[in-house]
């Protein structure tokens, strides 16, 4: 406290006379400070001794902060002012650190602990610095000063508690994605889909795959993981998103290229994990992150064609994928800034802002198609389909909302009808076409079902309720009738009474299935409401995150220009 007062003391008196310490005769003539110093001995009540010690500090540290802003113009090189906690071997508390400022402030606390040996801390400047957010965005700017607060053993144990929580919870939430969509590989669609969800992988044009067991069930684990990794993702909980997207990579990895090359998923599922990464800070997964992006560019273009040209055959339309190339440019623009090329990072701007500009949409286009009935959703991906002509766009959602309905007077659910259309390119004769190959499909296995029990012997209507009791499964069903004559017992074909106390109880293993059924059926529903309602859901977005990007992005590029220049 006393060197404190003496320090503000003594630059209120070279304030009053307009001295620069930093500056000739002071920065070279150790008399002139002597000069200086017995001037203000009379002045205050300070030694001798103690005011030329304090001069030579604060005209160390103006020089020191003269060095730093000459530094940082150059080289974008922050000088740090640390204030560290005293320690038994030291009493040292003020230290300098130079840093850029584009760097996280979990980086900077990682580089604090190999350099001074702490461990458990914060960084308070005003308020605790925010561990994933970079330091000029929390306002750290060169020449400021951060103290270094170290924790309390209750305060780290609270702290380790409340990782290790979100991490089981992180990972339970995982384990349970990864089992529902699991279960949902292992259905093959033959039994009612009413009762019993399954999904169905198809390519651009709407045909089925026609593909190895073993790679439909890792191609279904691979989109329902990536589907819940997006949703997390509009959630902006990056963290959990890409432990989903992780996993999605490491499915999608056991299909052969061929496969791959088929659907654009996986080039989105690249781009989705590089987002994560800029979003959490990641900036050790350069590499990673390098070769995603080149795998997506690769993708798109094997799926859309060049100029998209495929895309337009199948579509009709291509404003809508445009989104995906946005967040491609975006990435790669920031990539090149790291990797100290500007101007590749200023080129692939430059697209970015064009591409911006075209995906705006106009807010009374936006109202007028909202106040005809569609949702937001609707207006959004109808417009940017359109490329902003409003007419095009209302009779391009007017349709697609007539088709299905159509599809759903003709029997089908309203997600399959969306989907058949979205195959088809929005030609409903065709995508009832597709739907009718699917019911036929399932109709023609549970029939091949049925033909084979009654070659057994068993009635027609026994064989039948049998294999709705177990869920079309020819085995379980052929069992039921043998252990009862032929004929299905009554309570199986009516809903059972409510139990009395006189009934035995059931036992273990007929709970431990009950129970077991109930979980996974729990679990299939849950990774359903995961996916979209609208077949183009990946399309949708409102540039919130993207506009957020590229202010920072050009806030680096007109920093670099104004160093360099």
């Amino acid at each position: 406290m006393e060197e404190k007062h003496m320090q503000s003391v003594l630059i209120s008196l070279l304030r009053k006379d307009n001295v620069r310490l930093w500056m000739e005769p002071f920065s070279s003539d150790h008399h002139k400070i002597q000069e200086l110093a017995h001037k203000y001995v009379a002045a205050t009540e300070f030694t001798l001794e103690e005011v030329i010690s304090t001069l030579e500090s604060i005209r160390a540290d103006t020089s020191r902060k003269d060095e730093g802003n000459k530094q940082f113009k150059e080289t974008a090189v922050a000088s740090l002012q640390l204030h560290l906690p005293k320690t038994a071997e030291s009493q040292k508390r003020k230290v300098h650190l130079q840093t850029k400022l584009d760097i996280t402030v979990q980086e900077l606390k990682k580089r604090i602990s190999e350099e001074y040996g702490l461990k458990h801390f914060n960084l308070l400047m005003g308020k605790i610095l925010s561990p994933g957010k970079r330091l000029d965005e929390q306002n750290v700017k060169n020449n400021s000063k951060i103290m270094v607060l170290v924790l309390s053993s209750e305060q780290v144990k609270n702290e380790l508690r409340e990782e290790e929580e979100k991490k089981r919870q992180q990972d339970e939430g995982l384990q349970r994605t990864h089992k529902g969509f699991q279960i949902l590989s292992e259905r093959d669609g033959s039994e009612d889909p009413t009762t019993t969800p399954f999904l169905e992988i198809a390519d651009q044009k709407g045909n089925p795959l026609q593909i190895p067991d073993s790679e439909r069930k890792a191609l279904i684990l691979a989109m329902g993981l990536h589907e819940k990794g997006r949703a997390l993702m509009k959630k902006r909980n990056h963290s959990a998103a890409l432990s989903h997207l992780a996993q999605a990579d490491e499915q999608f990895n056991k299909c052969n290229s061929a496969l791959l090359n088929t659907v654009d998923n996986y080039a989105v599922l690249q781009l989705d994990v590089v987002w994560c990464y800029q979003a959490l800070q990641q900036l050790d997964c350069l590499n990673d992150a390098r070769q995603r992006l080149e795998r997506a560019e690769e993708c798109f273009k094997r799926c859309y064609g060049e100029q998209q040209s495929r895309l337009q055959q199948i579509k009709g339309h291509t404003g809508g994928e445009d989104v995906l190339f946005l967040r491609l440019y975006l990435l790669q623009s920031l990539l090149a800034y790291f990797d100290g090329n500007k101007n590749q990072a200023l080129n692939k701007f430059k697209i970015v802002e064009e591409l911006y500009g075209q995906l705006c949409l106009d807010p009374e286009k936006m109202d007028l198609l909202m106040s005809l009935g569609f949702s937001e959703q609707d207006a959004r991906l109808g417009l940017r389909a359109c490329r902003g002509d409003v007419v095009a766009a209302e009779r391009l959602i007017s349709q697609r909302k007539k088709d299905i309905n159509t599809l759903v007077e003709l029997g089908f659910s309203k997600r399959d009808a969306a989907k058949a259309l979205h195959q088809t390119r929005g030609d409903v004769n065709k995508a009832y076409g597709v739907l009718l190959d699917g019911a036929e499909a399932q109709h023609s296995d549970r029939q091949t079902k049925l033909d084979e029990l009654l070659e057994m012997g068993f009635q027609v209507d026994m064989a039948d309720s049998a294999l709705t009791i177990m869920g079309d499964d020819v085995v379980q069903a052929t069992k039921l009738l043998l252990d009862n004559q032929g004929v299905v017992p009554p309570d199986l074909l009516s809903p059972s009474p409510p139990s009395s106390s006189s009934e035995e109880p059931s036992t273990s293993s007929d709970s431990t299935a009950s129970g077991s059924s109930r979980l996974d059926e729990e679990l299939v529903n849950e990774v359903l409401e995961d996916i979209p309602r609208h077949e183009e859901d990946y399309l949708d977005v409102t540039l919130d995150e993207e506009k957020e990007l590229m202010v920072q992005i050009r806030s680096y590029l007109e920093k670099q220009s104004s160093s360099s220049g």
